[in-house]
């Protein structure tokens, strides 16, 4: 597929965005408070203090300054340059793009450059067919939820893959104007941020680890429970999930199977 035929993921619309690519979830605390306050005091800062082009190094200096800038993963550069895009804050991006600045473009001062910034699309434009953005994007009205679910591939795809294998069809994106299809997926994607056997270790996110300027991918030891691989393993890791025991695994894939299990008797319900 060509970049012409790409929808771009990040700036979807109203109400949602994501910023991964600039090291939003890269900050060793990226809890949503932290992630909050950090963004919501650059654009202040930003809207204060830049008044044209030469104002930008001071802002980046007094940023850099007042932040901590500790990363997971130093290779992921953590952007001093993500702010809010609206007063409501319900969209994160670049402060320096000309659609924020009457058409002025300042993002070559930034760490990437104006041109890979610009031509930049991340894996999952092209790993997550078409029809599952558009439902990420349909569902999904939350800055911070739709960034850590649009960048997990493995959540989207084996999730929609799953359902998709029972009701013998490829789910389309109109069918989530049913509330009831809506909130059963919308619980699922939300477990990214609430689900009861997440790892809270900071170098965990997702399935990967990191350690400094190293990534490894996670993995469960069912041996351990005396158990085969789980048809969920990738959905498991994905929630960055950690098992004290079999007990613990069983409930996990549990909750899992039986949002499943609801969303389909739902569609069979109303389709």
């Amino acid at each position: 597929m060509s970049n012409s035929n790409l929808i771009v993921l990040c700036q979807p619309g109203e109400g949602k965005s994501c910023g991964a690519c600039c090291g939003l979830y890269n900050y060793v605390d990226s809890s949503r408070s932290s992630l909050e306050l950090r963004l919501r005091s650059r654009t202040k800062r930003f809207h204060q203090m830049v008044k044209n082009p030469d104002d930008v190094k001071l802002y980046a200096k007094e940023t850099i300054a007042s932040e901590d800038f500790a990363r997971r993963y130093e290779v992921i550069y953590c952007c001093e340059y993500l702010g809010f895009l609206d007063k409501e804050e319900k969209k994160v991006g670049c402060l320096l793009h000309p659609m924020q600045n009457d058409g002025v473009d300042m993002r070559d001062v930034s760490f990437y450059g104006q041109e890979l910034c610009a031509g930049h699309l991340c894996p999952s434009h092209y790993f997550i067919p078409h029809s599952q953005s558009q439902i990420l994007i349909k569902i999904i009205d939350d800055w911070y939820l739709y960034g850590l679910v649009l960048t997990d591939i493995d959540l989207v795809t084996t999730y929609f893959r799953l359902i998709a294998d029972r009701v013998g069809c490829e789910l389309k994106p109109e069918i989530f104007g049913n509330e009831h299809l809506k909130n059963i997926a919308l619980e699922y994607f939300n477990w990214k941020t609430t689900w009861p056997f997440r790892s809270l270790e900071t170098n965990r996110l997702g399935k990967y680890y990191f350690d400094g300027s190293q990534y490894m991918i996670s993995h469960i030891d069912y041996e351990k429970f005396g158990r085969e691989i789980s048809p969920l393993n990738a959905i498991l890791l994905s929630l960055s999930s950690s098992f004290k025991n079999a007990a613990e695994l069983e409930a996990a894939e549990g909750l899992i199977w039986s949002n499943i299990g609801n969303f389909i008797s739902t569609y069979q319900r109303y389709f």
